[in-house]
């Protein structure tokens, strides 16, 4: 095992070697690493002095972990440009090939790229972040965060690298050209950076556990990320593609091909490509269905806890107002006819392929995360009616259980369709570029969201406009 990392080793000293040599990288690097935290540290200066006039401490608190995190992300985007060419760069120097001959494993030379591409940014980033401390205890009216908040934000720091330099390399395999793999690197920046934004809403608000969750979150992606690349990593890929060329032809054959599966009826449809997709996707649905009951117990759990304290406080004018509110619920009967099925069909779909979109740009992390949002839900409900003393049994099977026994395994299965797709986007699939595995993927997941998630959604919503309400209102009497 020793001697295999340490050719994993070689790899990286070669990559180091020829990073070191090259002015072209250091200088922008050197220059971004001391100049930019003194002009965040002038930056501080002002914003303390307009700040002192409106006694915003809370925000002079949180001005130094965000400056922080700030200075410790440019260096990463800098040195980006590492990453980008670590695979690509060979190719076009024509130095791939003697790389690709020599007696390693294709997990050695990866990692030994990756591992050179995380180093160099982390390594810029911290000595920013450092140089920036001194220039804070300059100052009398700025000082350093605790020691926790500090170690929050060197590992999100580490995560933001790991995240950047991971995608960065999976690129770099996928790309026939330098040129086109800069043009690709927005598609890591502007998402990095979207997230840094509500990791900065988060420090400002002071929450550390969600700060944690954010780190978390932020590994789990980038460990992904590199078991994808990996995953997908083929020598004869690299050495055989020259050019590449958008062919929307391909493009529609493959995913049609893939979605009818030589079938010519919609009952042969059903009875062999469909039912195919949906027993690949039966471990998911256990999953899901897994998920949904710890998220379910989540949301009970927590109301439970957390707004008895709320309540406790509340003067008693204003929890006769709430009890009053819920007790004197409208009349929904009378709402039939403006409740409008087409649109809880509309919105309910609209919530199964936003999970989706958000679970593949992160394979399933944050789609999973917002499906168990949508389903502690019901848990924080029923606590919710329980502790305001109605009885919610009665309600939840008037109210929920009609359209629910449609409407949750719709949900259930369109995002175990979501959880599948991220599992088998990381695992190898020889002899099928990363293109083609994507294409196969996304007609599996039309199978399922148009084979039997829609139905269930419209019966659902039919029976939530014109069933539940009734039912509800006679037990509300």
């Amino acid at each position: 095992m020793f001697t295999k990392f340490k050719l994993v080793w070689l790899v990286a000293r070669r990559e180091m070697r020829d990073q070191l040599r090259d002015w072209r990288v250091l200088l922008p690097m050197i220059i971004l690493v001391f100049c930019f935290p003194i002009l965040m540290n002038e930056f501080a200066k002002e914003t303390v002095t307009f700040l002192n006039k409106y006694s915003a401490n809370l925000i002079l608190d949180r001005l130094v972990p965000f400056s922080i995190m700030i200075i410790g992300f440019f260096p990463i985007t800098i040195s980006l440009v590492v990453a980008l060419e670590s695979f690509v760069g060979e190719k076009e120097r024509g130095t791939i090939e003697p790389m690709l001959s020599a007696p390693f494993d294709d997990w050695q030379l990866y990692f030994g790229k990756l591992l050179v591409g995380v180093i160099t940014p982390l390594v810029a980033s911290y000595l920013s972040i450092a140089f920036y401390l001194v220039l804070i205890t300059q100052q009398e009216k700025l000082t350093i965060p605790t020691p926790m908040v500090m170690l929050q934000l060197m590992l999100l720091t580490t995560a933001h690298a790991v995240l950047m330099v991971s995608a960065a390399i999976v690129i770099s395999v996928q790309s026939t050209s330098v040129k086109a793999a800069n043009l690709l690197a927005s598609f890591i920046v502007i998402p990095v950076a979207v997230l840094m934004q509500g990791e900065a809403v988060m420090l400002f608000w002071g929450n550390e556990q969600v700060l944690w969750l954010a780190v978390v979150g932020v590994m789990i992606i980038s460990l992904l990320l590199i078991r994808m690349g990996i995953a997908h990593f083929e020598r004869e890929y690299l050495l055989g593609r020259e050019i590449d060329v958008i062919n929307l032809k391909w493009l529609w054959d493959t995913f049609w091909k893939n979605f009818l599966g030589g079938t010519h009826s919609v009952g042969e449809w059903y009875g062999f490509v469909f039912r195919g997709s949906l027993r690949r996707i039966l471990p998911a649905i256990l999953a899901i269905a897994f998920i949904a009951g710890a998220s379910i117990w989540i949301g009970y759990d927590w109301v439970m806890v957390n707004l008895p304290q709320v309540i406790s406080k509340a003067s008693p004018e204003n929890l006769a107002k709430i009890q009053d509110r819920v007790s004197q619920m409208p009349d929904l009967a009378s709402l039939r006819g403006q409740i409008n099925a087409p649109f809880l069909f509309l919105n309910n779909t609209r919530a199964v392929v936003m999970i989706f979109l958000i679970g593949l740009v992160s394979f399933s992390v944050l789609g999973v995360l917002l499906y168990m949002v949508n389903i502690g839900l019901i848990g924080g409900l029923f606590a919710l009616l329980q502790l305001l003393g109605v009885y919610p049994l009665p309600l939840f099977i008037a109210g929920v259980l009609p359209h629910g026994i449609f409407e949750i395994p719709a949900l259930m299965i369109g995002s175990a369709a979501m959880l599948y797709f991220g599992v088998a986007i990381v695992t190898p699939q020889t002899g099928k570029s990363l293109g083609e595995v994507i294409i196969e993927l996304l007609a599996d997941w039309a199978k399922i969201f148009i084979g039997i998630v829609m139905p269930l959604l419209a019966v659902a919503a039919m029976i939530e406009a014109y069933i539940t309400p009734v039912l509800l209102a006679n037990v509300m009497k």
